[in-house]
């Protein structure tokens, strides 16, 4: 009778482990922060080993601080703010010190950041001389009764609210002078794009930056945030405006998901793309993958490409691209980093 008991009890023990082990396998993580630093045709055999490893440090960089002010009990839009000033503080990205130039040679900036709580948002577009333009935004979106600031008007308030403010020398970068000068050598009226070789007439030029930056964050409070930066096109004239600043194109977040893109901004425009990726999660009641990919999906149909990222408040992410390759990055809530380039 002992022994038949000890074997039950035993059985019932390796039960008991085998429920854990199967439960443990079957729990997705739960991402707390996500990144993204622009998607275009980034390819291996074009980038050297020390570059590359500069942009893993520079990703990693940024998820860690991200992560650092969740795990300190930051809101969602504390960490997307830290995660994104590392990045504009960075040559390697279209964004703040890395910003392009545009035709006039002069590095014109835009950025945009929502509370998916309070669906409160705001933006700055055309800056020349804010040094974070993502804090800007946040002090749009905090500290006025508006959603979006353009030009001087934008840092004239910034300079009344303290944000760091520099001269337009502090964004000159060689290589982005270089690619400017190459283009206006090759075409006067060419606009390459800042994340492919796409442009917006029939004549064809390659530019190699695709550095528009973006986060996406979970706080411990179940809050949602989302925040995009961007040095837009090379070349670009004419005060031209991307998706980047423009809440439900280029950054949308709700509480239930929060969505970063980076692209073909003009495409991204015509689509809500962020929006409408909140829209299919919340009235097709779509998995966030899906709703993430479908809407890349019709980007790509209508001959526009990049990529996004996006976060639900379950700590799922999805980070579809129609590119060779997107900077991205992810850390979880137990501080596992994972960063990527390529498509595979």
């Amino acid at each position: 009778m002992m022994k038949q008991t000890r074997l039950t009890f035993i059985c019932l023990f390796l039960m008991v482990l085998a429920l854990c082990s199967h439960a443990q396998q079957a729990t997705p993580k739960r991402y707390v922060l996500a990144i993204h630093g622009g998607a275009g045709t980034i390819l291996k055999k074009n980038m050297s080993d020390s570059l590359e490893r500069a942009y893993v440090a520079e990703l990693t960089k940024s998820l860690r601080e991200g992560y650092r002010t969740l795990q300190s009990g930051g809101t969602s839009i504390d960490a997307v703010v830290a995660a994104i000033q590392i990045m504009e503080d960075s040559p390697l990205f279209n964004a703040g010190k890395g910003a392009v130039f545009n035709h006039k040679g002069e590095n014109e900036m835009d950025a945009s950041i929502m509370d998916g709580k309070t669906l409160a948002a705001g933006a700055v577009a055309g800056v020349h001389t804010i040094r974070n333009p993502i804090t800007a935004a946040k002090a749009v979106m905090e500290q006025s009764e508006h959603v979006m600031m353009v030009g001087e008007g934008a840092e004239e308030f910034a300079h009344s609210k303290g944000i760091v403010l520099v001269e337009p020398s502090y964004f000159w970068t060689k290589p982005r002078w270089d690619a400017l000068q190459k283009i206006l050598e090759r075409d006067k009226d060419a606009t390459a794009l800042d994340h492919d070789d796409k442009q917006s007439n029939t004549k064809k030029y390659i530019d190699e930056k695709f550095g528009t930056v973006g986060c996406v964050a979970l706080d411990q409070q179940g809050g949602l945030a989302a925040g995009t930066s961007t040095g837009g096109m090379t070349n670009k004239k004419y005060g031209r405006v991307g998706d980047a600043p423009i809440i439900g194109a280029g950054n949308y977040a709700n509480d239930q998901v929060a969505i970063s893109c980076t692209g073909w901004g003009e495409y991204y425009i015509r689509t809500v793309a962020a929006y409408d990726v909140a829209a299919k999660v919340a009235y097709a009641n779509l998995p966030l993958a899906k709703a993430a990919q479908l809407v890349i999906d019709k980007i790509a149909a209508l001959g526009g490409d990049g990529g996004m990222i996006a976060l639900d408040k379950d700590g799922r992410v999805a980070m579809p691209f129609n590119t060779a390759g997107m900077y991205r990055g992810t850390i979880t809530a137990d501080g596992k980093v994972e960063v990527a380039i390529y498509k595979d």
